[in-house]
């Protein structure tokens, strides 16, 4: 008696520690899909496979395509109310001349002065494909490219050129790199110093692009694990708030769309401005 007793105490054991493995195991692989579910929202994915030329991967993805999309867009709606000068503006090429109006006299003519005229095409067309890319993000099925490091790094690196190229047409090669350094340091601080300039000069770009794509990716994370909260608790009790607060998030992604949009060319024309103007 002692030993069936013994053995049914195994027995009953070994089953409760199953089930609470096999529950573990289940969770496991619940957080590993939501992982995955976000992941794959999130990250790039190839739509059409084309050869890799010089170590480049030249396929067609999602990321790119929507780029596309965005920059068609932005030529089609641009000619469409702008083709035709018209003295008094109306509808959407009003609301577009108020935006663009609010940009040159907030952001680029402060930073800027009196050479605002030759950046501005840059900053307006930075500041709506930003805008436009962000945005697109929010359409079901689409993604925001601004969400890819590679992207925000290519228009960081652009607003870094161009500051340099102009910082460098302004005051020649070696008067840009002089004025990195101010004036009267005793000269054995001169090397350190032009190196810590340097540095900044590369690092404030480098933020730039890390900026745009931080925010850009925490607000589909936030939206995309408040939804998968559903699936894993497989509760029509839990469905009603996170669906309530992914709504929420939605909502706030509008705005923040346009203030990164903002916040990336106002920092564009700080950054030329600097570089252009470098008295100041």
């Amino acid at each position: 008696m002692v030993l069936n007793a013994a053995l049914t105490w195994i027995q009953q054991h070994q089953t409760t520690h199953g089930e609470e493995a096999a529950a573990a195991a289940a969770a496991h692989g619940a957080e590993q899909n939501t992982g995955e579910f976000i992941l794959h929202h999130i990250t790039d994915q190839p739509l059409i496979h084309l050869p890799t030329v010089w170590g480049i991967d030249l396929s067609i993805t999602k990321h790119v395509l929507m780029m596309w999309i965005s920059a068609v867009f932005m030529i089609l709606l641009f000619s469409t109310l702008f083709g035709k000068a018209k003295l008094v503006p109306r509808g959407l090429a009003n609301m577009f001349e108020a935006i663009i109006v609010f940009l040159r006299e907030d952001v680029v003519k402060p930073y800027l002065g009196h050479d605002a005229p030759r950046f501005e095409p840059y900053l307006y067309t930075v500041f709506f494909f930003v805008l436009f890319n962000n945005l697109m993000g929010l359409i079901p099925g689409g993604a925001s490219a601004t969400g890819d490091i590679s992207v925000t790094a290519a228009l960081a690196i652009l607003t870094f050129v161009i500051g340099l190229l102009a910082g460098m047409k302004e005051h020649g090669i070696f008067g840009f790199f002089k004025g990195l350094i101010p004036p009267g340091l005793p000269v054995v601080l001169v090397p350190l110093l032009f190196i810590v300039e340097v540095m900044g000069l590369i690092t404030k770009h480098f933020a730039l692009a890390i900026r745009l794509f931080a925010n850009m990716t925490a607000g589909h994370v936030v939206i995309l694990a408040l939804i998968s909260l559903i699936f894993l608790f497989k509760s029509y009790l839990i469905a009603l708030l996170p669906l309530v607060g992914a709504v929420g998030i939605g909502l706030l992604e509008v705005l923040v769309a346009m203030i990164q949009a903002y916040i990336f060319t106002m920092l564009s024309a700080v950054f030329i401005g600097a570089a252009v103007h470098q008295e100041h």
